[in-house]
């Protein structure tokens, strides 16, 4: 792994990312707001500490709510646009990244339930003459990641191109040329690696068994039997950027103060896709995944193909295993299932417990963009993990442990 890799490998949901590192330039820009959580809940005061680290760390706002199964706790700190001062809202809609994988994820097997979808028939019966090798290559292994396809992402030059032309839509063909440029990372179904090319293809499965977009699926089969009015597919942007949503934005370290850029214009469903161009917001995202847990969406047996999961390699940063776009969380406080995504502007996870009851969502309104390793970009992989780690916590009501705290805090052991 190159040193940047490693510094990536050790945030809670980094190999759930859509983002890579990258030069960003920008005109200089701090923030200063202060942290300011909402309820009175026994959860109020470590996640006044996690929002006041988060921000301390570079990040111009930050969003979490907490449900212990039986209230709900929300976080909100600082500002959704550093242009306007706005303050940033627990209602805000924001780039929820490789979340996106679930969504999908929970389409395909609603197709599986109906008897248009099989995941054990390769992709090629599906897609013909699309995928290199795709007689070899099954459903079942593009959406846990087993099929050894090289991800786009992973492209050295992906995101230089991309921040030479940040407004460029990439069609779905233009993602695939640049993922199979690259030799398979390894035989199908021998290992596992993390790949947003197998969710281009899902997407594309989903599209021609269906003939229906990306957004109308999303819309019809998920947001509104569930009632999220604020969840939608980007296609391909954001398509309100004003109040009521939280800006995203890349940050480099390198210099003597923070630099960030914002990137909420930049068309996430032109690069992202099918792997993340879902908007949400904490409430509905949370009943998202409360669903998905529940089995609301689709069979009990369907619940359980996606619950059967895979190891994941240490470098994934994930203690856990992967399933059908749904990721078992092996956290200092318990086990939860869920995913994470991470944006050019945005990093979010969203967890929930077994059963539904409980969940976490949280998002972090920054990603470093970087091209090299600093001080400053160890410093926020290791808050993120730390919050995340106590959002967790204080789900499943249980102390967080010391050494989180002393993770959090940028304490010496």
């Amino acid at each position: 792994m190159t040193t940047t890799k490693r510094i990536t490998a050790v945030v809670l949901t980094a190999a759930a990312a859509l983002a890579g590192p990258g030069a960003i330039t920008a005109a200089a820009a701090t923030t200063d707001a202060r942290p300011a959580a909402i309820g009175t809940t026994a959860h109020d005061r470590p996640m006044r500490e996690v929002a006041r680290q988060v921000l301390a760390a570079g990040a111009p706002g930050y969003v979490a709510r907490i449900d212990d199964g039986h209230r709900v706790a929300t976080t909100v700190a600082g500002v959704a646009d550093i242009a306007t001062r706005r303050p940033i809202t627990a209602r805000d809609q924001f780039e929820v990244g490789s979340n996106t994988k679930t969504f999908m994820a929970t389409l395909a097997l609603q197709l599986v339930d109906r008897g248009r979808l099989e995941l054990s028939a390769p992709v090629s019966r599906y897609l013909p003459g699309v995928v290199p090798n795709g007689r070899n290559i099954t459903v079942r292994m593009l959406l846990n990641h087993t099929s050894g396809l090289f991800s786009y992402t992973a492209d050295p030059e992906f995101f230089r191109t991309m921040e030479q032309d940040p407004q460029h839509v990439s069609t779905e063909r233009e993602l695939l040329d640049v993922a199979f440029r690259h030799e398979p990372n390894f035989a199908p179904g021998t290992s596992w690696s993390y790949s947003n090319t197998n969710y281009t293809l899902i997407g594309m499965i989903l599209q021609k068994l269906t003939g229906r977009t990306l957004p109308d699926l999303v819309e019809h089969r998920i947001a509104r039997p569930l009632g999220l009015r604020h969840t939608y597919f980007a296609d391909p942007r954001a398509t309100n950027t004003g109040p009521g949503y939280a800006h995203g934005y890349a940050v480099k370290f390198s210099g003597e103060r923070p630099v960030h850029t914002d990137t909420s214009s930049w068309p996430i469903g032109g690069w992202g896709g099918a792997a993340g161009a879902v908007i949400s917001t904490q409430d509905d995202l949370s009943r998202f995944f409360a669903a998905v847990l529940k089995g609301k969406l689709f069979s009990d047996r369907q619940l359980r193909q996606m619950k059967t999961t895979v190891d994941s390699p240490e470098s994934f940063g994930i203690a856990g295993a992967y399933g059908l776009g749904l990721i078992r969380i092996e956290s200092p406080c318990g086990t939860v299932w869920g995913h994470g995504g991470d944006t050019m502007g945005h990093h979010s996870t969203a967890v929930a417990s077994a059963d539904g009851r409980r969940t976490a969502v949280s998002d972090t309104t920054a990603e470093p963009g970087d091209a090299e390793p600093n001080a400053g970009v160890t410093r926020y992989y290791e808050v993120a993990v730390a919050a995340e780690s106590v959002t967790i916590c204080e789900m499943l009501d249980k102390p967080v442990p010391a050494a989180v705290w002393q993770a959090l805090r940028g304490a010496k052991k």
